[in-house]
């Protein structure tokens, strides 16, 4: 199957809820399947203004796909920017896209709410996003729960196409992470997320993702009541990283009474758990930081990889449309 995913460099650094709640299922993805994943730079744009920013984050980004795992020499990794046909591709789209389709987006209703400027560019995002992955002819994207709706806009719009001008897209089957790691918890318990300022980033300095963790949000139980772990953020985080057993031990103690166990022990093994879990990610990506050169290199290879497939499908679009 051919897959397509990105993340957006809106800040630097890639967090839990990124990690468990996507990046973990693109490196399983990429051994048995045509993978692309992708810096989503032009998405980026309807938040991030600061030129100097854009270029560090997307490096940053670059340097936390590879160290986690994702293999260039498995799947395609590749800047947006470099492609930039994919705005040619979102603007024929637009001319399909019902108005009302994009006013029930779940984002960008979520953005405005928050105090984001509602700018054409955040209103069109799906649209954008439909470009992403129906340029490369994508027939899965791996998305968590929240994401699922833009893949279904992305169904409808290629079924507008397909209709009006001929078959030239498949239809793409969003591929949702199931059971753990489907939602992240950030610090204050709600889904992490850079834009919410809750996140836990896995390649910050040691005492940084300490002072993260240390400040997750919990009930007032003092270290000898008994708690309940599930919902707890503590031990949905460490649920992601620690072995069963351990899992198991964190939980007999958080029902515990009178053992002296308190949140702020819980968030230790929490951390330690991290550090273990991300130690040699983190090893990885220091080397590799050390030679930016290989890459940059590697984005402009993913880049020429990518490019045939694009040549050819906004071949097939320029056609079936009366572009050329």
């Amino acid at each position: 199957m051919r897959i397509l995913s990105g993340l957006t460099p809106t800040s630097a650094g890639i967090h839990l809820g990124n990690y468990f709640g996507a990046v973990r299922q693109w490196i399983a993805l990429q051994e048995k399947n045509d993978a692309y994943y992708f810096i989503a730079t032009y998405h980026a744009m309807t938040s991030l203004k600061d030129p100097s920013d854009l270029r560090k984050n997307q490096l940053e980004v670059a340097l936390d796909y590879l160290a986690l795992g994702l293999n260039p020499e498995k799947s395609t990794v590749y800047l947006q920017q470099d492609i930039p046909e994919v705005t040619e591709l979102s603007w024929i789209l637009s001319t399909l896209t019902p108005m009302g389709t994009l006013e029930r987006c779940h984002a960008y209703k979520d953005k405005v709410a928050k105090g984001l400027s509602a700018d054409h560019a955040l209103f069109a995002y799906p649209v954008l996003m439909a470009a992403d992955i129906l340029i490369v002819k994508s027939e899965g994207v791996p998305v968590g729960q929240d994401q699922k709706q833009h893949v279904e806009v992305t169904r409808d719009i290629a079924m507008k196409f397909n209709q009006a001008f001929g078959e030239v897209f498949p239809l793409p089957e969003p591929l949702i992470l199931e059971g753990a790691g489907a939602k992240v918890p950030g610090i204050d318990g709600q889904k992490m997320s850079k834009s919410y300022g809750n996140d836990i980033r896995i390649f910050d300095p040691e005492k940084k993702v300490r002072k993260q963790v240390m400040a997750i949000v919990t009930d007032t139980s003092g270290v000898d009541e008994a708690k309940e772990p599930d919902g707890n953020t503590i031990f949905e985080l460490y649920q992601l990283c620690a072995n069963p057993e351990q899992v198991e031990v964190m939980a007999d103690k958080f029902r515990a009474e009178n053992i002296g166990y308190g949140y702020g022990h819980a968030k230790q093994e929490l951390f330690e758990a991290l550090m273990d879990e991300f130690g040699p990610a983190r090893k990885r990506r220091e080397e590799l930081a050390a030679n930016i050169g290989d890459v940059e290199e590697i984005l402009r290879a993913g880049a020429a990889k990518v490019r045939p497939v694009v040549e050819e499908t906004m071949a097939a679009v320029r056609q079936a449309t009366g572009l050329r």
